[in-house]
């Protein structure tokens, strides 16, 4: 889109909005780069300041730019985009990627199962599971909160194990022999609480995907029931879909 046509029947902040997306996917604006000021671009292009806000307000929220307080807007970094469909580790999708991934284990115990739980992993409610909860962090970012959940012959003995520095799915197919086969997976959008709020470093109110999924093993048992808040601002999921 070369500029503004205030002819066509598209909203002008629309072309703006494209005008500037297009200087994001080509690579002229790259991210952390400054994007010029509210007053710049109502001069280059002619239009009012309220059409300018609402052009980069509505790409601020689609996580192509990010607004720093007395800073000015900058272009953000691309969000991580997963498949899905597939069935790997957080550890292994995001090494793939040439990324820097470390884990901040929150607590790693023997815990009851609680109804969701014991819900999807066909447990009485009386039934102990082993709880893992680990911050993950990609390039030093926290990307998501993972709360998992796990029942098997000798899950007790995963509080040994270093989990800040392993893949749990790679210990769990060495030592136990558990490779997930298939799994059902829910998304939602949804609201930072205050928890993962000041873990994730979120303002309040930010939005984020909660995902719940239960894997199942070679066998058909279930044996992992994982709850994961990520980043709304930093996360995207892809899914190829073909016509029955």
């Amino acid at each position: 889109m070369a500029g503004i046509d205030k002819y066509q029947p598209l909203p002008i902040y629309y072309q703006l909005k494209e005008i500037l997306r297009q200087k994001i996917e080509s690579g002229e604006w790259q991210p952390g780069d400054l994007i010029p000021s509210e007053r710049e671009l109502c001069n280059e292009h002619g239009i009012s300041r309220m059409t300018v806000r609402q052009a980069v307000a509505e790409l601020v929220n689609e996580g192509r730019l990010r607004r720093e307080q007395g800073r000015g807007t900058f272009v953000a970094q691309p969000k991580i985009e997963q498949r899905l469909g597939s069935l790997t580790s957080f550890t292994q999708d995001m090494t793939a990627r040439g990324k820097r991934v470390e884990s901040q284990v929150l607590r790693q115990e023997l815990a009851m199962a609680q109804p969701e739980v014991a819900t999807a992993l066909g447990l009485g409610s009386d039934t102990q599971v082993m709880l893992l909860e680990r911050l993950r962090l990609v390039d030093g970012v926290p990307l998501a909160l993972e709360t998992c959940h796990l029942h098997f012959p000798g899950c007790e003995s995963l509080r040994q194990e270093d989990l800040a520095h392993q893949s749990l799915y790679a210990v769990l197919a060495r030592k136990y022999g558990l490779v997930p086969s298939r799994a059902h997976q829910q998304m939602e959008a949804t609201k930072c609480e205050l928890y993962p709020l000041r873990l994730l470093g979120l303002s309040r109110g930010s939005p984020v995907l909660l995902i719940r999924r239960t894997s199942l093993s070679q066998d058909g048992i279930p044996f992992e029931h994982t709850v994961s808040i990520y980043r709304g601002d930093k996360y995207v999921f892809h899914a190829e879909l073909v016509h029955e």
